[in-house]
């Protein structure tokens, strides 16, 4: 390993205006207690918020659900606070449209993939109905994204080992990447989309072409084995969180179009719990959150070496078990506010907001620490990327009307039912019944069947006996013959 590898761990004394940025935890009176956080034990953060809702996977008795909580609404949560519980299975992760703020999609161990309307305001009542089921995969969805510049086109990984690309305004898949021989541990785009990052459970690294399903570079390295990936932006670079040959925990900086080798391994400790990264392309900042412990690390990513400078570190006893990112739109930009978390600790059922914070005493809005930023209108349609158009996203400023709404809409397709046949392979062959309401109509179709057939049955059995009976009275009497 290179010298500059186990150096980096120590604070590089450089002009920063990042160098003291701190973590605050938010006031008991500002967090969201009493929430029945979910004890699944899948790698996901079971989190996701936006600058109006936020949503947590809880526990839920016959299948799964989550809650929505808007934004201001802290404090103690009541026990029966309406839920989202449609899903037949566990949910295992959810997603906020980044353009349109109430549409939520959800996936599940009952393969369906699911897309939620919130209604104004939050939720009065449980909401069981989706405004669009997707089914494609043959075994539980595990992950989901959204395209981060195009409209209505989500992406969702299942234990089928496939990714399957939905455009929401037919809603259907239309494209299937299959290049993966196990389970899909992540996804992450590059900067316009055009690009995805893959790790997987097979302990290989892949950067996909993901409208051809093409393969562009494929690594697997036996130092670093890789678990969480993520793209640095416009840098050409991408970075990975795993564990090396002797177990402890590391990140590894690569290049995008020469996966050969990485261009630099850090270890990080020799904590056993896996390590989320957190990149913002606007500081240049990427953040380490250790799940099981309380720790966040945070350093400043540059193009050249040592390429990580090491800042802080953020330090709770709360263990975290997983973790939601607020939206650059809904940051206080009036209190120097580049970054927040929303951590999940489960014993104590809390949500806290963690802000990380530039100390300034200017009351001024800095712009050299707000540059122009992705906002919430879409670059292109769904049409348009599926027909190879890539547009970098929209920026807009956090000085001036951030809190706007955005003009894009989610409009729910009318669908039929038919096959869905993607890559020549109809998706729908395999897959279990639909909603609570088709498994209701198969069992009792089934039941109709099972009683025909004990008729039909019974009716036969009354005709062998008096066949029976016929045949006894001939023997009995030879002579009536």
């Amino acid at each position: 390993m290179k010298v500059q590898d186990k150096m980096s761990w120590r604070p590089q004394y450089r002009s920063s205006k990042f160098r003291n940025v701190y973590g605050k935890v938010a006031n008991r009176e500002h967090c969201y207690d009493g929430v029945p956080i979910t004890r699944n034990v899948h790698d996901n953060h079971f989190c996701a918020v936006n600058p109006r809702f936020l949503a947590i996977v809880t526990e839920s008795a016959g299948g799964g659900a989550f809650l929505v909580i808007p934004l201001e609404q802290t404090g103690r949560i009541e026990p029966h606070y309406p839920k989202v519980c449609g899903h037949q299975g566990n949910v295992l992760d959810i997603k906020w449209n980044p353009f349109v703020d109430n549409i939520i999609a959800s996936c599940s161990e009952d393969t369906s993939v699911r897309i939620w309307e919130i209604p104004e305001g939050g939720l009065k009542r449980n909401l069981t109905e989706a405004v669009l089921e997707l089914y494609g995969h043959s075994r539980r969805v595990g992950l989901i994204e959204w395209h981060p510049t195009a409209n209505n086109i989500l992406f969702s990984a299942g234990y089928d080992y496939k990714i399957l690309i939905w455009n929401l305004d037919i809603g259907d898949p239309v494209k299937m990447i299959d290049c993966h021989s196990d389970v899909i541990l992540c996804m992450s785009f590059n900067t316009d989309g055009s690009l995805i990052a893959t790790t997987c459970k097979d302990k290989k690294l892949r950067v996909v072409e993901p409208r051809s399903g093409r393969v562009l570079q494929e690594a697997s390295c036996k130092n670093h084995k890789v678990n969480r990936v993520v793209f640095l932006g416009d840098m050409k670079r991408i970075l990975t969180t795993g564990v090396s040959r002797w177990n402890t925990r590391q990140i590894a900086l690569w290049d995008q179009e020469d996966l050969s080798m990485p261009v630099i391994e850090e270890e990080i400790d020799g904590l056993s719990g896996l390590l989320f990264p957190f990149y913002d392309v606007d500081t240049h900042m990427l953040y380490l959150a250790g799940k099981g412990d309380g720790n966040i690390r945070y350093y400043e990513i540059s193009t050249e070496k040592p390429y990580f400078y090491y800042l802080m570190e953020f330090r709770s006893p709360a263990p975290q078990k997983g973790l939601g990112i607020m939206p650059k739109q809904g940051l206080d930009v009036s209190a120097c506010e580049v970054f927040r978390f929303y951590k999940l600790v489960t014993l104590k059922g809390v949500i806290e907001p963690i802000s990380m914070i530039v100390p300034r005493r200017a009351e001024t809005y800095q712009e050299d620490i707000y540059p122009m930023t992705p906002g919430k209108e879409p670059a292109l349609s769904a049409d348009e990327w599926l027909t190879g158009i890539n547009r970098d996203p929209v920026l807009m400023s956090l000085k001036e009307g951030y809190r706007k709404s955005s003009k894009a809409v989610f409009k729910a397709p009318v669908k039929q039912k038919r096959a869905v046949v993607v890559n020549g392979i109809d998706l729908l062959e395999n897959v279990p019944p639909r909603t609570e309401n088709e498994l209701l109509r198969m069992f009792f179709r089934q039941q109709d069947e099972i009683r025909r057939l004990k008729d039909e049955l019974a009716q036969k059995d009354i005709k062998l006996r008096q066949l029976e009976l016929e045949l006894k009275n001939l023997r009995n009497n030879p002579k009536n013959n």
